[in-house]
């Protein structure tokens, strides 16, 4: 995969990109990494890229100009183009696998007040938001993008397995994890999970997760595929939680 990556602040990804999983990636030539300096495509001596906004308001916007000419510029015939901005869909688990199967993508960085609205008219494809709040730029969300997009990609991680136990990748929360010591300052690991059986570790594992779900963020089994042992796991998970109460 390349990704592109547009912004007035190119120094912000150096440390970020340069150890973990996307650095691994670079190195075995999985990902094609480019960090592009809007400046670069400005026409005046000043290398503007922002303006005051027609009407009146607080805040600068990013010029329409420098964008077009950055993306076009860049552009292949699979690249798909994406703003990161809070007015965009929502980034989800989902929403990263549907594009870790591009082959090319142009992140375009918003900053200031906002991006003309001639850019999402006429240049973008997509435009996606990390969340319901506000930063000071799209740098962070691009990082967002770019690291959770990087990892889905084959062979960037060592243990390609893990990806399908991830939190949101089967539709639910992970269930609890746990390592050595079995006794930590009194806190015990579950014994089903020193039992060595591995059918009753699964299931502990699977209810868990629904549990989890369930208290932390129920909106998501409206969504999730869940098959006929786990509707049956959360109809005596919701039992007991009447009976608590």
């Amino acid at each position: 995969m390349r990704i592109d990556i547009i912004t007035i602040f190119p120094r912000l990804f150096e440390s970020s990109f340069s150890e973990g999983t996307i650095a691994r990636a670079q190195e075995k030539k999985i990902l094609e990494l480019h960090i592009v300096d809007l400046r670069q495509y400005t026409s005046d001596k000043r290398r503007s890229v922002d303006d005051y906004p027609y009407g009146g308001g607080d805040g600068m916007v990013i010029m329409a100009a420098p964008i077009a000419h950055a993306t076009r510029t860049l552009r292949t015939p699979e690249a798909r183009v994406i703003l990161l901005s809070p007015q965009g869909r929502r980034y989800t688990q989902r929403i990263a696998r549907d594009l870790s199967d591009e082959k090319h993508m142009i992140l375009i960085c918003g900053r200031y007040k906002g991006v003309d609205e001639r850019v999402r008219c006429g240049i973008i494809d997509d435009e996606i938001s990390i969340g319901d709040y506000v930063l000071s730029g799209g740098e962070f969300a691009a990082m967002v993008v770019t690291e959770s997009v990087t990892r889905l990609l084959p062979g960037a991680l060592g243990n390609a397995d893990s990806i399908d136990n991830d939190s949101f990748s089967t539709g639910l929360l992970d269930a609890p994890w746990y390592t050595r010591p079995a006794d930590f300052e009194g806190m015990l690991v579950p014994e089903v999970l020193l039992s060595g059986n591995h059918q009753e570790i699964r299931t502990w594992r699977k209810r868990e997760a629904l549990k989890r779900t369930l208290v932390r963020r129920p909106d998501l089994l409206a969504t999730a595929p869940l098959s006929e042992e786990d509707l049956k796991i959360l109809d005596t998970l919701r039992n007991h939680e009447m009976e608590d109460r």
